[in-house]
């Protein structure tokens, strides 16, 4: 079979398996990678050391990924919209409510079905390709080597934004990327020209000042990471910026005008879970050990922790100016977790400080 031929099967599979977007990307030392290490020494990458993974040779693996995978010759990138017929954070202003960022509401973890469906690609390809001699393929979704939104501009499925999200112009920027890494040197697309233009939203409307210039984040800085990645307290001056962001932060999407017409995913796996739009921050500050498992079952939310979510919704809480909230971070202060304790203190007096009690 054909180069050409193969290419147009494998997208016709992606396009089968529910992605909306395929193409090829060579594999090559490209500038955005060349970046990467300087990004690292900069410490930019916060606590999230398995960014910093190395080879024998000390080198960083996501820097290179023929240093990984010696015999990767192409990459496949697939692209899913995740977005869904709900409000922006930037359209939600109830002071007793919290934001868990988009990408989290679904009722499956997206790890898991967006691997799924690139499992049937990479099965596809091999149907394709193995008749001749067996191939070399790894498929991942946000878990290998590689770092995808460098390979996914050079795919065509879209450019980097001055957010550092990939953007597509007919879907915005609400994709899940998923890659399969493959010895079969394939012929690539065309890479995504960037039509950011002279547009800085995303740069302006960021809280915290995350995105130190086009197309760089200090993850030290992100809502995303703060909420998400950061174990223990969070630094006492970065928490009234956090606004009412308790896991993740769409602020920088949300104001991104490719976003504007994005269409919304009728995928089952991607809407919302009962609660996770907008949830009411006194049921996530006190949520129970038990109630965590069982309700963020499968869920990203997961990995902030119950430590990370309560501390987080408590953030919030001192951050929202209702003073009806002042009850829980009160028993909060009590609480036998020294994190979830220290933040409660901090929301009590700055709900005590900032408000004043109805006469």
């Amino acid at each position: 079979m054909g180069a050409a031929k193969i290419e147009d099967e494998i997208k016709k599979a992606a396009l089968a398996a529910g992605f909306e977007l395929a193409g090829i990307a060579a594999v090559g030392d490209f500038p955005e990678l060349a970046r990467f290490p300087e990004w690292i020494a900069a410490g930019h990458a916060g606590e999230m050391k398995y960014l910093e993974s190395r080879d024998e040779r000390g080198q960083l693996r996501r820097a290179s990924l023929q240093a990984a995978f010696p015999w990767a010759r192409s990459v496949i990138v697939c692209a899913v919209n995740y977005n869904t017929a709900q409000p922006y954070s930037t359209a939600v202003t109830n002071p007793g409510r919290g934001w868990i960022s988009r990408y989290a509401w679904g009722r499956e973890d997206y790890h898991d079905s967006v691997l799924r469906r690139v499992r049937e690609v990479e099965a596809k390809l091999k149907e394709l390709c193995e008749r001749d001699a067996p191939i070399e393929t790894r498929s991942y979704v946000d878990t290998g080597p590689l770092v995808e939104r460098v390979f996914a501009r050079y795919a065509g499925v879209g450019w980097i934004g001055k957010n550092t999200c990939v953007i597509n112009q007919t879907l915005g920027s609400w994709l899940f990327l998923a890659v399969i890494v493959t010895s079969i040197e394939l012929s690539p697309d065309l890479p995504a020209p960037d039509r950011c233009g002279t547009c800085t939203r995303c740069i302006d409307a960021c809280p915290t000042q995350a995105l130190v210039a086009p197309y760089e984040l200090d993850s030290n800085k992100c809502i995303s990471y703060l909420t998400i990645e950061k174990r223990g307290s969070i630094f006492k001056e970065m928490r009234a910026d956090m606004g009412h962001q308790v896991f993740g932060c769409d602020i920088c999407q949300d104001v991104c005008p490719w976003n504007r017409k994005a269409p919304a995913s009728e995928k089952p796996e991607f809407q919302p879970r009962e609660g996770l739009v907008n949830p009411a921050l006194a049921w996530l500050a006190e949520i129970s050990e038990e109630e965590f498992r069982e309700r963020f079952r499968g869920s990203p939310i997961k990995r902030a922790k119950r430590t990370g979510l309560r501390r987080n919704a408590l953030i919030a809480i001192g951050n929202s100016g209702d003073r009806s909230l002042l009850s829980v971070a009160e028993r909060a202060c009590h609480d036998s977790d020294p994190t979830v304790a220290e933040t409660a203190h901090w929301a009590k007096e700055k709900l005590e400080r900032e408000t004043q009690p109805r006469l």
